[in-house]
Order: C-alpha cells, then sequence, then structure tokens
C-alpha cells in the first residue's frame, strides 16, 4: 500500500524539529521538580515535622539576625535559661519559640508592640533538642533562628516543686519585678510570677500553665503581650528591652491569667 502523501507544510515542519539539547532537558527539569527542601543548619530529623506544624505553606527562611541564646549544656533540665533576640531585623510582628523534641513543642509566643522584639525566660526540656525562634516579618515571611541544648532530660515530666507546697496557692501569681535603666538606653524589666507551670504529664497532676500576659504603661498602652505554654518553667521569669520612652510613667501594670481562670495584676516599678 502506497503511503498517503503528507502536505508541504506538515513536512515542513517536520523538517524544522531538532532534538532538544542537554541544557533545555536540564531546564525543563528543573521547572518541574519540586522546590528544595530547606536545609535545617542544626541538622535535627524533625524539622520538616516543625515546619509543616508551624508555618504550612508560608515561606520561611534560616536567618542569623535571629539570635536564640542558651547554655550548650542544661545544668538543669526543668530550668533552662533561654534569650530570644530579633532586634536586628527591625521588623518582627510576632514571635513563636518551639522545641523539636520536647512532648509539648511550642514553648511561648509573644508580640512586641512596644518593646524590643526581645525576650528572656525559662524553659523545660524533655531530652536535648535544638530550641527555636520563629519571627513573622510583614511580608508575611517567617526568619528562624535557634541553638542546640543538651540536657540530661526529664524536664516535662517531673512534677513542680510548687504542686508539692501548700505555700503556692496562698502566694499563686504574685508578681515581683524591677525596673532599671540600660546603659544604652532605655529600660530593662524584669519580673517573677509564683505558679507552679504544670505540663500535666507528670502522673497525677494535671495542666496548670500561666496562659497570658500583658504589660502596658501607666497611661494603658501595650507594650508587650506574651503567651507562656506548658513547657516555660515553674515561677516564670521574664526578661523585657524596653526603647527610650516606653515605660510612659516609669511603671508597667502587669495583668493576665492561667488556665484555670486566677487573674494576675500587679505593677512593676523601678
Amino acid at each position: 500500500m502506497r503511503r498517503p502523501n503528507l502536505p508541504l507544510l506538515s513536512l515542513a515542519l517536520l523538517a524544522g524539529l531538532a532534538p532538544a539539547s542537554a541544557a533545555d532537558l536540564q531546564h525543563t527539569a528543573a521547572l518541574q521538580a519540586p522546590p528544595h527542601p530547606i536545609v535545617d543548619p542544626l541538622g535535627s530529623p524533625r524539622w520538616d515535622d516543625m515546619r509543616k506544624l508551624f508555618f504550612g505553606d508560608a515561606p520561611v527562611v534560616f536567618d542569623e539576625r535571629v539570635r536564640v541564646t542558651a547554655p550548650r549544656i542544661a545544668e538543669d533540665s526543668m530550668n533552662v535559661p533561654v534569650t530570644v533576640d530579633a532586634s536586628a531585623l527591625g521588623d518582627a510582628r510576632s514571635v513563636v519559640v518551639f522545641a523539636d523534641f520536647n512532648p509539648i513543642v511550642k514553648v511561648l509566643e509573644f508580640q512586641a508592640a512596644h518593646a524590643r522584639p526581645s525576650l528572656g525566660f525559662r524553659l523545660k526540656l524533655q531530652q536535648s533538642s535544638p530550641v527555636r525562634a520563629a519571627v513573622l516579618g510583614s511580608d508575611g515571611t517567617w526568619r528562624v533562628g535557634g541553638t542546640w541544648i543538651t540536657a540530661t532530660g526529664g524536664g516535662c515530666t517531673l512534677p513542680s516543686a510548687g504542686s508539692s507546697s501548700p505555700e503556692w496557692q496562698e502566694r499563686l501569681n504574685q508578681v515581683s519585678g524591677r525596673i532599671w535603666s540600660r546603659v544604652d538606653g532605655g529600660e530593662r524589666v524584669r519580673m517573677r510570677i509564683i505558679h507552679p507551670m504544670d505540663t500535666g504529664l507528670a502522673a497525677g497532676i494535671p495542666v496548670f500553665h500561666i496562659d497570658e500576659l500583658a504589660l502596658a504603661d501607666d497611661s494603658g498602652r501595650t507594650v508587650m503581650h506574651i503567651r507562656p505554654y506548658e513547657p516555660v518553667a515553674e515561677n516564670p521569669s521574664f526578661t523585657i528591652d524596653l526603647p527610650p520612652g516606653a515605660a510612659s510613667g516609669g511603671k508597667l501594670h502587669v495583668t493576665g491569667r492561667d488556665n484555670n481562670g486566677n487573674r494576675i495584676d500587679a505593677w512593676v516599678t523601678p
């Protein structure tokens, strides 16, 4: 059987087709390939889980300007000092702190309305873990910094000392604190709140923690809002840095509540 003649236009098109070059094939493959995963500088096998849990599809980058300072080895797994400082970013709407290998990974959140985006606190670690801070900027990007802390463990599942003492019921949610002038300008606030901060993971002891804290100046303007979660250490202490003029009237009003509805209401003065 004779093959039918192809139209001249079809023959011309076939003649013009040339094999794709290697560069073209690589470019096409790159366009079709899924985006490369973000490489965790701390090498945690749980990073992908943390990224999905906290950020979903939002853009995430690791940024050295988000500083998390802590001891490399924790002397007390129930009381590990950590400082988060995102002042170098200049744009920090919200900060989330989490520990990859804790049974309760979210440690706290804070928003620095009229304070510097930095916070010192203490947390409980169940085992060695990266502790990270993620900062949300106005462009919708999360910028993440962190550090590894080696811990002997058990910090989240041991009962608090306060839960076994009758004294805590009389002093529950009492606030002690002070305001100092900083050498480089502004002020530093340190405060401590009496509370057992039970995780609910110790046998027979239900979850009991401070749920919300707000610091406001003398005029009622919010300076910082903090949401502590179960991994924050017992009798939590917080260190907050204020720019010049942030503490109008020279004192700060601390208000809040715990997850049982007990109120916190106190003033911190110089």
